[in-house]
């Protein structure tokens, strides 16, 4: 039977390569704060089935304070799962939040409360269609 302080041992070195096998390879690369706010508002057009912007840029760092304005007559959401944002926005309504932006990347937001559909300009366009991207780079 083994020895019991080589076997501790033993696993606190698979340990230790496991987590440096980690951070060389799977960790996400975090970036420090810039310690700029950079003010966003974005638009859930009325019957357009369509944020406005469509893209953000900002870089590594920045943190962003939305204002997302709802000018339909009926409630629409937004969604950033790379952030931990879920919010239902009533009906011709205003809501505000911020999200620090730790990692680079192009990050999908979107409607989450089903709204529907119409014709906008001639284009069949519904929910599925509410989708923008917030482009993060890090120089």
């Amino acid at each position: 039977m083994p020895n019991k302080f080589i076997v501790i041992l033993a696993a606190a070195a698979v340990l230790v390569a496991v987590g440096a096998v980690y951070g060389k390879f799977f960790a996400v690369e975090r970036c420090p704060p810039t310690g700029v706010i950079r003010e966003i508002t974005v638009t859930a057009k009325k019957d357009g089935w369509r944020f406005t912007p469509e893209e953000i840029q900002a870089d590594c760092g920045d943190k962003l304070a939305f204002t997302v304005v709802n000018e339909d007559e009926y409630d629409h959401g937004i969604a950033i799962d790379a952030f931990a944002i879920s919010r239902r926005m009533p009906k011709e309504s205003t809501i505000e939040f911020e999200i620090s932006l730790t990692k680079a990347g192009e990050f999908p937001y979107y409607c989450s409360v089903p709204c529907g559909e119409g014709v906008v300009d001639g284009v069949k366009r519904t929910h599925f269609d509410m989708i923008g991207r917030i482009k993060v780079k890090n120089d």
